[in-house]
């Protein structure tokens, strides 16, 4: 046989083909959406998801994770396409595909560890958020000035009615059999009933055709001048930023769901050659999707198979079943996709917002309030940034001393607690050289030097005690910090060291 159709812990190949058949299917409506937001042609996003679906499944670091043409990435092009035109993209698109395989190849995709989990949490609500507003389009018409109506009346029941059914199949059918993908059942069979009942609900093809031709080879037609470069490389950099965190992000929920981990290096550099690929054929560039990747994984896909599939199948709705596609009714998508949101949004975030520390509940709900009003970098950005500013704070406020008189009569203050940045101010105040005796000796055996703040903080505390005539010993300072002092330099003057034989900690030994 040329193809193993046996299920493995690597994949089942009948459900991520059926699981890509799916996904392709929502796929359109989300492209098209995507290069109408970007203010580019149909097929650029089209083309997006195909190249970039198709190259990030095949060398990734995550089977089982959808990518294509996203919201956050189309926003951010805008301002780009408006002011220089769609070739400035497609060269903008290249260069951030390379800074994307650079940042793999330096190995710096696990930095995505940083990000705190209540910062998932609100990543992951936010943009349960967003693609459920995103699904409220659906519910507008556009009358002959242009402008846009919600539905009102029958078509408004009808749409209403066919949304349900499509969750109502979704949500059911698992519980009889898993044999296809309950996403694509729904699909095909509210699909059937508009056709059979020849129900007036928009579909696919009223929001553009997607019909088009094979995706060729083109050079961005951009000056090769350095003022080209300062044009595309400010927002190469911004693309890049946003594909890897929305591509991390989403890697790390669906290492969750499936219980398996994914590579975030190599995902950095299969996210970074799908873009340099998509710009060099007239694609809008793209990243993970977690709307698509949730519908992919609840499918049953789990291989690289279920991603290359939804790709390919993809180009095959584009070269020859394009009028099939455009009579898919909208409301199927809408349903299908309503059916994501409640599986993405953690509804648990509720539950436990009384249990958790107020900073992380607010961090949660930060998150998820950025990600809707901005994008996702920004929101995940700001995250960081709060939950560090926290830790530090909360750090700092457990700095403490305990202090006696020994038996050489020299004062001894034990220090407890890290030293750093945001614990200086403290630690100053901790000490009273006017009062002190002669002799003062700060125990670091129970403390940890941490940066080049602490390092200033110990030297004016020093200098305070040499100014009041007083002798001042550290002692069981850490290698760490020694090794601080030494590359500090001439920087501090700290000349009142003892040469301990006890080491708190080495990282090097650990």
């Amino acid at each position: 046989m040329f193809f193993n159709f046996e299920c493995t812990d690597k994949g089942c190949p009948k459900n991520d083909i059926l699981s890509g058949l799916t996904v392709a299917l929502a796929l359109v409506p989300e492209a098209v959406a995507f290069a109408f937001v970007a203010g580019v042609a149909p097929l650029v996003g089209l083309y997006a998801a195909f190249m970039v679906g198709l190259i990030a499944a095949a060398i990734g670091g995550r089977p089982g994770m959808i990518s294509g043409a996203t919201g956050a990435l189309a926003v951010a092009m805008v301002a780009l396409v408006a002011q220089h035109g769609v070739e400035y993209l497609f060269a903008a698109v290249v260069l951030m595909g390379v800074i994307q395989i650079a940042v793999g190849l330096l190995r710096l995709g696990k930095f995505i560890r940083m990000v705190p989990h209540p910062v998932m949490l609100g990543f992951v609500n936010g943009l349960a958020i967003v693609i459920f507003l995103a699904q409220l389009n659906s519910f507008q018409t556009k009358a002959a000035d242009g402008s846009m109506h919600w539905l009102h009346g029958g078509p408004l029941w009808l749409m209403l009615g066919l949304v349900g059914l499509t969750m109502a199949i979704a949500y059911l059918l698992p519980k009889l059999t898993r044999a296809i993908p309950s996403s694509l059942a729904a699909i095909a069979v509210v699909t059937l009933v508009v056709i059979g009942f020849d129900l007036k609900s928009r579909t696919v093809g009223d929001l553009s055709s997607i019909a088009g031709n094979l995706p060729h080879f083109h050079l961005p037609a951009v000056p090769l001048t350095l003022e080209t470069l300062w044009i595309v490389l400010p927002y190469a950099l911004i693309f890049a930023a946003i594909g890897l965190i929305e591509s991390l992000l989403t890697l790390n929920l669906i290492d969750e769901l499936t219980e398996t981990r994914g590579r975030s290096n190599r995902e950095c550099v299969g996210q970074g050659a799908a873009n340099t690929v998509t710009g060099l054929f007239g694609g809008m560039g793209g990243c993970a999707m977690i709307g698509q990747s949730m519908i992919n994984v609840n499918s049953g896909g789990r291989g690289r198979l279920s991603g290359i599939s939804a790709a390919v199948f993809l180009l095959i709705f584009i070269l020859f079943a394009s009028d099939l596609i455009e009579r898919i009714p909208l409301a199927a998508l809408t349903g299908v996709m309503f059916m994501v949101v409640i599986g993405t949004f953690e509804w648990s975030s509720l539950r436990i917002m009384g249990k958790i520390p107020k900073s992380d509940a607010f961090t949660i709900v930060l998150v998820s309030a950025v990600t809707v009003a901005t994008d996702l970098a920004v929101a995940v950005v700001v995250g960081v940034i709060i939950s560090a500013l926290v830790f530090a704070w909360e750090h700092a406020k457990q700095l403490h001393v305990n202090s006696y008189l020994d038996e050489q009569g020299s004062k001894v203050y034990e220090l407890n607690g890290l030293l750093f940045f945001a614990s200086v101010k403290n630690f100053l105040e901790l000490f009273d050289p006017k009062n002190d005796p002669d002799d003062v000796v700060i125990e670091f055996q129970r403390s940890k030097v941490m940066d080049h703040s602490a390092i200033e903080a110990i030297d004016a505390l020093a200098e305070r005690y040499l100014n009041a005539g007083k002798q001042l010993h550290l002692r069981h300072l850490s290698v760490e910090c020694k090794q601080l002092l030494e590359k500090a330099g001439d920087l501090v003057e700290v000349n009142v060291i003892e040469d301990p034989r006890y080491y708190v900690a080495d990282d090097r030994l650990a």
